[in-house]
């Protein structure tokens, strides 16, 4: 499987695509939990329990602030995946879907243990962080489809009927393998998210959602990286509903001062193809990130996953230190995620130096065994 793109990095590029990745890691992060208080609330509900502006600040969910859900979890068990895909091909195994599946496969297992089993030795450092061990809100399809050790593919995905935003919202890692063509991205994000998810709807939101961040990762504008999504789709069965999602979240730009009642007109369900466009109409009008994010968790949607997309556009966009300190500093499991980034951005841009088919840096093979 051919990538496309052979990059050469020098220290100054090294340098900005690790404050991406960490951006648009900790940036979906920050949108989740800035989300998961009010996820399940109406506007209304929303500003009752918090004043006439709504969510202006972290609050509480599952028992404290900074909190995040099953859809940061999954996000970053996918990096985990892409880093184990790169390391497994000096063996030879190249096949990107089944260490993602794999990754995801330990996912589901921090849902139902106490905690890490330290037997298992091919489980990788991430496993083992005791946090991770928690259930938050994570769906029945996600659930379910990692609740054996099947792999939903495109001829057979699991549950092929549904179109949530589940699989959506941890598909931004395969945005940043910048050294991909941007239909080589989108096309395992579709793979993978057929690992529990089959409708059209939900499979390309996923690729498109990642070619987004993939466009951002590369230095161009979010117009663009739009343009570039539509591009990608416009060959794809089924692709109606998200192309259409996507046009309207640019022509909402034009309609006025953002607000909940134009966010609402983009979709207020849990539809892949709705959570996506509400992501990018907040990611486009969004003066500074806090704002963005604020506008994409107050209205009567699912704010969760609409403020984690557009965090991790945001991040993509602008790098780590566009983010809001405050938050971040309040951020669940803050070092994991800085930790798994510059990981990540060493794994893709110094791979060879700690590892090849003959020989390895023994401590990065114990972090991410092949």
């Amino acid at each position: 499987m051919s990538t496309g793109i052979t990059a050469v990095w020098g220290r100054a590029e090294q340098q900005d695509f690790r404050s991406r990745v960490r951006g648009t890691l900790l940036g979906g992060a920050l949108g989740d939990t800035l989300g998961a208080g009010v996820t399940a609330l109406t506007l209304e509900e929303i500003r009752a329990a918090h004043g006439p502006d709504a969510v202006t600040d972290l609050v509480p969910a599952h028992g404290a602030r900074g909190t995040v859900t099953a859809a940061t979890q999954l996000t970053l068990f996918t990096v985990d995946g892409l880093i184990r895909a790169q390391v497994r091909r000096d063996t030879g195994a190249w096949h990107p879907p089944t260490d993602v599946h794999r990754a995801h496969l330990r996912w589901a297992a921090t849902q139902r243990d106490w905690g890490p089993d330290e037997r298992r030795k091919d489980n990788g450092w991430l496993a083992g962080q005791e946090w991770l061990y928690a259930r938050r809100d994570p769906t029945r399809e996600c659930l379910n489809g990692l609740g054996d050790d099947i792999m939903g593919t495109l001829d057979r995905p699991k549950h092929p009927a549904a179109h949530d935003a589940a699989a959506l919202t941890r598909s931004a890692p395969f945005g940043l393998l910048v050294g991909w063509e941007p239909r080589l991205v989108f096309q395992l994000a579709v793979e993978c998210a057929a690992h529990t998810h089959g409708h059209p709807t939900a499979l390309l939101s996923a690729g498109a959602f990642a070619v987004l961040v993939h466009g951002l990762a590369r230095g161009e504008t979010l117009d663009g990286s739009v343009q570039h999504a539509l591009g990608v789709l416009g060959d794809r069965p089924g692709h109606e509903p998200v192309t259409e999602a996507l046009r309207r979240a640019l022509g909402t730009v034009r309609q006025g001062i953002p607000g909940p009642a134009l966010i609402e007109s983009l979709g207020a369900t849990d539809s892949a193809d709705e959570v996506l466009a509400v992501a990018v109409y907040c990611a486009l009008v969004g003066e500074d990130v806090r704002q963005g994010l604020r506008l994409a968790v107050n209205h009567g949607g699912p704010s969760s996953a609409t403020g984690s997309l557009c965090g991790a556009l945001l991040g993509a966009m602008h790098g780590e230190t566009a983010l809001p300190p405050d938050w971040v500093a309040e951020l669940e499991g803050r070092a994991t995620l800085l930790e798994l980034a510059d990981d990540f951005a060493m794994e893709m841009t110094q791979g060879p130096a700690l590892h090849s088919p003959a020989s390895a840096a023994p401590g990065w093979l114990a972090r991410y065994p092949r």
